[in-house]
């Protein structure tokens, strides 16, 4: 019989038998920690505790302007230091990545500078306020490109496994020559004309209003799913409410404490309506509203082919809406697909079919995709240049609303 001491020496001693392998660390730096910085940090958190990854995230620093605000923030979503300069955190060697999630009027000058330092970029939506500047952006990341960097938009709801699956269903050619796309993106938290202006309505900050906020979403999502470009487009836009109290402190989510006593005029569009043209011929409409009373965040796509349809809703996110138009009439109609099997996009690596994911998972496929790609070396997707397609549509509908919604081409 062994000794004690010697089982006990054989528990504690390493194994020398077992494979160890260790993959490289990827530092991630973000700028902002507001609604965008915490749905990021959740992603930047939690990719690699649930995919196989072949570089590691680490939270490696936080930036915002208020000391007090940002180092709660980093306490709060797991990041290991603050910093108060976006240039301070550009400079850290332990950040090779840099996330922003600042306000649309700051995208620009942040991706250049983190690109030109050699660091890998993410920029949320959209990629900037005007095409002039998404073209700058999109100069830099194609410079840095050939330097073996990478910049991506993060249009993150092409990472809903239901909308990436039905991006294949369409590519697989099961709904035919494409027809018709219809995308609505429906939200209420302006309705009360007494909600404070917050730096979403200020077009020096944010660009445009319901436009560029909703609107670049459901932008991005057509050409995606149609897996072709808008090339025209024509348009009407409205503020309904010209002045609104100013925020009183920081702001909370979307919104924040209004002052009674100072009012600011409203500077970009409530709500924008459009309609458009793909590259084969197909038809489009959109419509963004942050003033559909009982509409929390309600994002509807259907798209129409010669052999078939699809349709998704966000608020049922984990289904897609199917429709098989060479089937017999007597039993056609659309059907339920519940996209929670393990062979469907994402969901390899999380819970048993029926499981339902969630908005914030979407970030950590983000994550994922960006990571992978970093450490293979391949395009991004979307790319600086998606980015820039979008902001050259949302220009188009700028210019047509401006125009009494005269036809308006989109310059590709």
């Amino acid at each position: 019989m062994a000794r004690r001491e010697d089982t006990d020496q054989e528990a504690a001693a390493p194994p020398t038998d077992r494979p160890t392998t260790s993959v490289p660390v990827l530092g991630v730096g973000m700028v902002g920690y507001a609604f965008m910085g915490a749905a990021h940090s959740q992603g930047w958190r939690t990719a690699g505790h649930v995919f196989e990854l072949p570089m590691k995230p680490a939270l490696a620093a936080i930036c915002g302007r208020d000391r007090a605000a940002v180092d709660a923030a980093a306490a709060r979503h797991g990041w290991a230091a603050a910093e108060t300069d976006w240039r301070a955190l550009i400079d850290r060697e332990d950040v090779q990545l840099v996330d922003i999630c600042t306000p649309g009027d700051s995208h620009a000058e942040i991706a250049i500078a983190a690109l030109e330092a050699g660091k890998h970029v993410l920029c949320e939506k959209p990629l900037a306020n005007t095409v002039a500047e998404a073209e700058a952006m999109v100069e830099a990341a194609e410079r840095a490109a050939a330097r073996g960097q990478v910049a991506m938009v993060g249009f993150n709801y092409r990472r809903v496994p239901a909308i990436t699956y039905a991006r294949k269903l369409i590519a697989d050619g099961r709904i035919g020559t494409l027809r018709h796309v219809r995308a609505t993106y429906l939200q209420d938290w302006l309705v009360d004309p007494e909600s404070p202006l917050t730096w979403r309505l200020k077009r020096e900050h944010a660009g445009s209003g319901a436009l560029g906020d909703l609107g670049a979403h459901i932008v991005d999502l057509a050409q995606f799913l149609a897996g072709e470009p808008l090339v025209g487009v024509s348009a009407v836009s409205e503020t309904f409410v010209r002045e609104r109290p100013v925020l009183a402190g920081s702001v909370a989510g979307l919104s924040g404490a209004a002052d009674p006593g100072a009012r600011g005029a409203v500077t970009v569009d409530d709500a924008a309506l459009f309609t458009g043209r793909l590259a084969s011929g197909a038809l489009a409409s959109f419509e963004a509203t942050r003033m559909a009373a009982g509409r929390k965040n309600a994002l509807r796509l259907e798209i129409n082919g010669e052999r078939g349809s699809l349709a998704f809703d966000l608020e049922r996110l984990n289904e897609l809406s199917f429709h098989d138009h060479t089937e017999a009439a007597t039993t056609a109609g659309f059907r339920r697909i519940l996209v929670t099997e393990p062979q469907h996009p994402y969901l390899e690596a999380w819970w048993p079919p029926g499981h339902a994911l969630g908005y914030e998972h979407t970030f950590v496929h983000q994550a994922r995709d960006l990571v992978r790609t970093i450490a293979e070396g391949t395009a991004p997707a979307p790319s600086f240049a998606d980015g820039l397609q979008v902001q050259r549509v949302l220009a188009a509908v700028e210019e047509s609303a401006e125009k009494n919604s005269v036809h308006t081409p989109v310059v590709l």
